[in-house]
């Protein structure tokens, strides 16, 4: 991963105005299911749809995670995968997870802290799928 330009927003946005000596943290995820990127869906049909295509399948979960140390500029980049498995869950069971609202705002349509015993991290963090993969933050903080 490389360090964006200086001439990127990065280096002009408003938290380099306000935050002058602080350690800047930002994070996002997305997950990835055969080659098919999943981001927050935009309604309950959109979920229905990942969810569906996640179903007994193998998919990842990825999260980009930045530190922007002030005023130095020092810029750490890190992405961190984990991989997953959902069960061959049912219609029913979709449309009961749909019900709840737990899909909205979530990468994939899903939120692996919500509970359900349909989801399993095969290899990585599952820190990652929950949004924060701490221990690349732990690793990363205690290098700067």
């Amino acid at each position: 991963i490389r360090r964006p330009p200086r001439s990127t927003p990065l280096y002009s946005s408003a938290a380099s105005d306000v935050y002058k000596r602080q350690v800047i943290i930002g994070c996002d995820t997305v997950a990835e299911c055969m080659g098919t990127v999943l981001g927050k869906p935009v309604d309950i049909d959109d979920a229905r749809r990942m969810l569906t295509m996640l179903r007994g399948k193998d998919h990842r979960v990825l999260s980009g995670l930045c530190i922007w140390k002030r005023p130095s500029d020092e810029v750490t980049l890190k992405l961190d995968i984990t991989t997953l498995h959902m069960d061959e869950v049912t219609d029913r069971q979709i449309e009961a997870y749909l019900a709840t609202d737990k899909w909205q705002g979530k990468a994939g349509a899903f939120g692996y802290q919500d509970g359900w015993d349909w989801l399993h991290v095969i290899q990585g963090s599952e820190t990652n799928v929950i949004g924060l993969p701490m221990e690349v933050l732990a690793d990363a903080l205690s290098r700067i």
